[in-house]
């Protein structure tokens, strides 16, 4: 029998990184081609501009992929890591290099794709709008709580034993392992606070953590929705019905935090922790919390500003300020008069809907998803917005004629697709009704380029504004604004 030949992996010394490329990776460029160069968790991180040994872990025809294990020199454009987790965690991949060359690399992504898959005439590109704060800016974290921790480096070897549950994130790449966070520099306070007391809860009460390979034990997820109105959401995930035990860690939340305006369970047996089909039970104060948008004018003139109910399954931006700053973009884009016909394509919870209705005539939002719907019409109810007309369904079947006779042409499209960018049969629906303004919000320049290419055939490309609302990470946002040729 033969046996098979371990042939030794590639090596390369000494090369230069020549930039990043998308998904946050890097680029050696060689006579052979170009390489992509990954991460390894629990390194420095990679930098354009560092010299690295690299080994090949992938071949492809017209393409190699790479690991570094050694740096020689380091770029200019490092800054020192401010996270104790960095390079282990699997967020924030980017806090190695200032912020500064961030937003240059991202605004170069933006360019990138809009010229090389759109290959559509572009104006001059804004700068990118920098995000502020860089820090404690999301309004919403999930935790995993499971019996499988990730082993630090530091850990490793020594004599102290360990004890084999966490809470905090998955390390990249291994669904079973989670790394417990110390301190995390994404969500503002109390988030950490709370997130160390159900820790130090659930050892000290002997509590069960889930084990993601055999699926046993009590405690799931924690997730933990701050809100720019003060009000604070605690939702708790577990795998079993143990009335006595659940009261325990709800009493102590209650009585640890009273700032918590809104607490709340779900008891999944799933083998995954998806909760969208799950119900959520209200242990404590309001089903909801209620994030805030701008001052409009109230009922006698004073300030008002917008209201949204955030459930526990809602979706809205997790960067709030910097969404108001991309939803502004957009609204001044649309060029309202207060006598337009808007649509609002993949309105969610109707946050841009609601956002533009005070300067248009009529707003028609379409979502996919029912509750997203619901929830679209009470916020416009709440905030007493009766211009707008909120509908469920599939996007390629509710774009027809016939919707368009029933709810009339829309003068202004607006458009903020999920990360696979609008099926092709809703963007030649979009040609057919001929709005004069498309306002395209996208999380994905790459699907975004390949839209505006088809869109091309009866629209300009007039302005285009990149967003940062993630820093120290790759991901981009961009505002592009289409003219009827």
């Amino acid at each position: 029998m033969r046996r098979k030949s371990h042939k030794a992996p590639e090596r390369l010394y000494a090369v230069l990184v020549d930039a990043v490329a998308a998904e946050g990776k890097c680029i050696v460029r060689t006579e052979e081609g170009v390489i992509f160069v990954e991460n390894p968790t629990g390194g420095p991180g990679v930098a354009p501009g560092d010299v690295v040994d690299l080994r090949i872990t992938n071949k492809k025809k017209q393409y190699r992929e790479a690991v570094a294990e050694r740096i020689h020199e380091f770029s200019a454009v490092r800054t020192q890591p401010f996270c104790e987790h960095f390079g282990t965690c699997g967020g924030c991949k980017w806090q190695h290099i200032r912020y500064d060359e961030q937003l240059r690399f991202k605004h170069q992504q933006v360019v990138d794709h809009l010229t090389r898959i759109g290959k559509v005439q572009l104006p001059d590109i804004r700068p990118i709008m920098a995000a502020e704060p860089t820090q404690y800016y999301r309004n919403k974290l999930e935790f995993t709580c499971a019996e499988g921790r990730w082993i630090t480096q530091a850990e490793v070897g020594t004599s102290q034993p360990v004890d084999p549950r966490a809470i905090g994130f998955h390390v990249p790449g291994r669904f079973d392992k989670v790394l417990p966070i110390n301190h995390c520099y994404l969500q503002p306070d109390p988030s950490n606070a709370i997130r160390l007391a159900v820790a130090d809860y659930a050892y000290q009460h002997d509590l069960t953590l889930y084990n993601l390979k055999v699926h046993t034990g009590f405690l799931r997820t924690l997730i933990i929705r701050t809100a720019s109105s003060g009000q604070l959401m605690v939702t708790v995930q577990v795998a079993q019905d143990e009335p006595e035990m659940l009261n325990g860690l709800l009493s102590f939340l209650h009585t640890t935090f009273p700032q918590i305006t809104s607490l709340n369970y779900i008891i999944n047996t799933k083998k995954n922790d998806s909760y969208q089909d799950q119900e959520v039970i209200n242990w404590g104060g309001k089903p909801y919390i209620e994030e805030l948008m701008e001052a409009g004018s109230g009922p006698g003139g004073e300030p008002q500003p917008l209201t949204f109910r955030v459930g526990p399954k809602s979706f809205y931006q997790t960067n709030a300020q910097q969404a108001f700053n991309l939803y502004k973009v957009a609204r001044d884009w649309a060029g309202l008069t207060g006598r337009e016909r808007v649509y609002d394509l993949y309105t969610g919870t109707g946050t841009i809907a609601l956002f533009v209705a005070r300067q248009a005539q009529h707003v028609i939002g379409v979502e996919y998803v029912e509750a997203s719907v619901a929830d679209a019409r009470v916020n416009a109810e709440i905030n007493g917005i009766t211009n707008t007309t909120f509908v469920a369904g599939d996007m390629r079947d509710i774009l027809t004629d016939g919707f368009f006779d029933q709810h009339g042409r829309p003068d202004v499209v607006i458009t903020d697709p999920p990360r696979a960018g609008m099926d092709e049969a809703v963007t030649r629906q979009l040609l057919k009704a001929a709005p004069e303004r498309i306002v395209y919000v996208s999380c994905n320049t790459a699907t975004q380029a390949r839209d505006l290419g088809i869109l091309d055939e009866g629209y300009r490309v007039a302005d285009v504004q990149p967003v940062d609302m993630f820093p120290h990470t790759h991901h981009v946002e961009n505002v592009a604004l289409l003219v009827k040729r």
